[in-house]
C-alpha cells in the first residue's frame, strides 16, 4: 500500500493547510509541463492529495489504509479527466471515476502563471523602501518626518481614470469588458483553461475613449510626492515601518507598500537595555565616602541625583519612569552606573590626610 503521508512528506498529524501547502509545492516541482517534470510522480501526488484533502476519505485511510468511496478506493489510480480553470472550485474524474475537488486557482495558479482561475485579477504597484536616520532621543520619544520621494503615483490630472477631462470610458475590445483573457492548453490528462489579466485595460474591463495627455491613459505617472512618516516612540535601530498603499501605484490596480527603515545614531551619554536607559555618573572619592548630590542631564531634562555615602565603584542608582516609553503607556527606568574617580596626583596636605585615614584603619 502507498503511504500518502510519505508521498507528500508529511506526518499523520498534518493539518489541512499543511497538506495543501505540501501538495502545491511538490506539484509545481513535478508538473509535466514544467522543465524536469515527472508525470508519474505528479499523478502519485495528486492521488495522495485527493484522499488526504477530503475529511471522509482521510478518516477511512487513517483507519483502514484505504478508502471505500467509489468501490475499490483511490489507491488503484485510474486516469485523469480534463481540468477547467473557469471556476476556482471544481472536480475532475479520476481514481476509479471518483469526482475529486481541488482548489485549482490556488494550487495551480503559480504553475501556469497569472491568476489561474476565473474572475478579474488586479495588478499591484511595486513596494518601495526608504531609509531615515534618527537621533537617539528621537528613537526614544518618537518624531515626525516629511520625506520627498519620486515614484509612480496616481495621475493628479485625471485622478487615476486615465481619461481626458470630459471624455467617457468605453468597453475594452480586447477582453470584451471581462478584464481577463482566457487561454486553453492541452496536457496529458486534458485541457487546462487559464485566465490572465487583459494587457489593454489592466483588468478594468474598460478604457478611456480619449486618453489623458499627462499619463497617456495609464492613470499613473512618475512624480515626486511628500510622505509624512510618523515614527513612534521606543523604536530601535534597524526596525521597519510599513505604510500600506504608500508605495508605487499600478495601472488599474492597487498601490504597493512603503517600507521605512530606521537607523538610530549612537549617543555619547546614553545607551539602551530593553526599556531601560543606561548612563554613567563620575563622582569624587570623597562623595563616595560621605555621599553627595549631583545634577545630571537626562533625555527629559536635568535631574538631581543623591549619591548615598559608602557607595562602591560600579554600583547603580535607579530613577524610575525616566526610561523608554512602552506600548502600554508606561516607561522603563533610567539606570545610572557610578564611576568613582580616583585622583592621579595628591597634594602634600591631601597625602597627609590620607595617611591619617590609614592610621585610623580606613
Amino acid at each position: 500500500m502507498k503511504n500518502y503521508y510519505d508521498i507528500l512528506g508529511l506526518s499523520k498529524s498534518a493539518t489541512e493547510d499543511d497538506i495543501k501547502k505540501a501538495f502545491r509545492k511538490l506539484a509545481q516541482k513535478h508538473h509535466p509541463d514544467k522543465k524536469g517534470g515527472d508525470e508519474a510522480k505528479f499523478k502519485e501526488l495528486s492521488e495522495a492529495y485527493s484522499v488526504l484533502s477530503d475529511k471522509k476519505k482521510r478518516a477511512e485511510y487513517d483507519t483502514y489504509g484505504k478508502t471505500f468511496a467509489g468501490g475499490n478506493g483511490a489507491a488503484s489510480g485510474a486516469g485523469f479527466g480534463g481540468f477547467d480553470f473557469s471556476n476556482f472550485q471544481q472536480g475532475f474524474q479520476g481514481f476509479n471515476g471518483q469526482n475529486v475537488e481541488f482548489d485549482l486557482g490556488d494550487i495551480f495558479g503559480d504553475i501556469f502563471g497569472g491568476n489561474g482561475g476565473g474572475g478579474r485579477g488586479q495588478q499591484r504597484g511595486r513596494d518601495i523602501s526608504i531609509d531615515i536616520e534618527l537621533s537617539f532621543k528621537e528613537s526614544i520619544f518618537g518624531t515626525d518626518r516629511r520625506v520627498l520621494i519620486s515614484k509612480m503615483a496616481v495621475c493628479d490630472v485625471c485622478s487615476g481614470t486615465g481619461a481626458k477631462k470630459g471624455s467617457k470610458m468605453i468597453t475594452c475590445k480586447t477582453c470584451n469588458g471581462k478584464g481577463d483573457i482566457r487561454e486553453t492548453r492541452n496536457t496529458f490528462f486534458g485541457n487546462f483553461t487559464s485566465a490572465r489579466l487583459c494587457p489593454t485595460c489592466s483588468g478594468r474591463g474598460e478604457i478611456p475613449e480619449t486618453p489623458c495627455e499627462t499619463c497617456r491613459g495609464a492613470g499613473v505617472t512618475k512624480r515626486q510626492e511628500e510622505i509624512h512618516v510618523t515614527v513612534p516612540g521606543g523604536v530601535q535601530d534597524g526596525e521597519m515601518i510599513r505604510m500600506p498603499g504608500r508605495g508605487e501605484a499600478a495601472k488599474g490596480g492597487s498601490a504597493g507598500d512603503l517600507y521605512v527603515k530606521l537607523h538610530v545614531k549612537t549617543d555619547a551619554s546614553f545607551s539602551r537595555d530593553g526599556n531601560n536607559l543606561l548612563t554613567a555618573l563620575p563622582i569624587k572619592l570623597t562623595d563616595a565616602l560621605l555621599g553627595g548630590e549631583y545634577r545630571i542631564s537626562t533625555l527629559d531634562g536635568e535631574e538631581v541625583v543623591t549619591v548615598p555615602a559608602g557607595i562602591v565603584h560600579g554600583e547603580t542608582i535607579r530613577i524610575r519612569g525616566k526610561g523608554v516609553p512602552t506600548a502600554r503607556g508606561g516607561r522603563g527606568d533610567l539606570i545610572i552606573r557610578v564611576d568613582i574617580e580616583f585622583p592621579k596626583k595628591l597634594s602634600r596636605s591631601a597625602r597627609d590626610l590620607i595617611d591619617k585615614l590609614r592610621a585610623e584603619g580606613l
